[in-house]
């Protein structure tokens, strides 16, 4: 039995805080997992610019509401949820992910939350567990299923290297170079035939 887990931000959608980045006016804010391995890291220093500048929730969602899937991306994931059960694993937030889960029809998504204070700063955040992706993957083998992975960033490379099969998708040039021996697209019809050839 096999299930397809897939990072959102990069591979279905666009960067919400690459969106938000541009939206404010901030550049800083333009740092993804796609540049810094530790997660903890980016978001404490994403928190701090949000405080800096007087910005909270309310504004990023704002962004998030003028964001579309990217352009292919909900008829792969139609397709793909034809042929296999899909998870969507991603390091977001519940306050971010739910207009864009809408515009995908509603796939499964585990993610994390935001900490938020009654005047709409975030305060903080909650991981589901440790490194969630990898964790997830593991404890889906552990009840039965085959894991097939793919991502783009470097929070990505644990859920990919411990799957049956696993795919870098539209990843950076860095990435690609440091995992060679991981297979790479760019297209929504190659990674369905990757998926596809990786299940037969």
């Amino acid at each position: 039995m096999y299930l397809t887990c897939l990072d959102m931000e990069g591979v279905l959608v666009p960067e919400i805080w690459i969106a938000f980045a541009e939206a404010s006016g901030i550049p800083e804010l333009k740092r993804t997992t796609r540049d810094e391995p530790d997660y903890d890291k980016l978001m404490r220093y994403r928190l701090s610019i949000l405080k800096e500048h007087h910005l909270g929730l309310k504004e990023i969602q704002e962004t998030i509401a003028t964001i579309d899937p990217l352009p292919g991306a909900k008829a792969f994931l139609d397709e793909l949820r034809s042929l296999t059960q899909v998870i969507i694993l991603s390091d977001t937030f519940e306050q971010f992910a739910k207009p864009l889960m809408k515009k995908l029809g509603w796939p499964t998504l585990f993610c994390n939350t935001l900490e938020v204070a009654p005047d709409g700063e975030i305060t903080g955040f909650q991981m589901r567990c440790p490194q969630s992706k990898l964790t997830t993957v593991k404890a889906l083998q552990s009840i039965g299923y085959q894991t097939i992975a793919s991502g783009d960033s470097y929070n990505d490379l644990g859920m990919i290297q411990a799957s049956k099969a696993g795919f870098l998708f539209k990843s950076t040039d860095q990435i690609r170079a440091d995992h060679p021996e991981l297979p790479a697209y760019e297209t929504f019809d190659e990674l369905l035939a990757a998926i596809r050839r990786a299940m037969d």
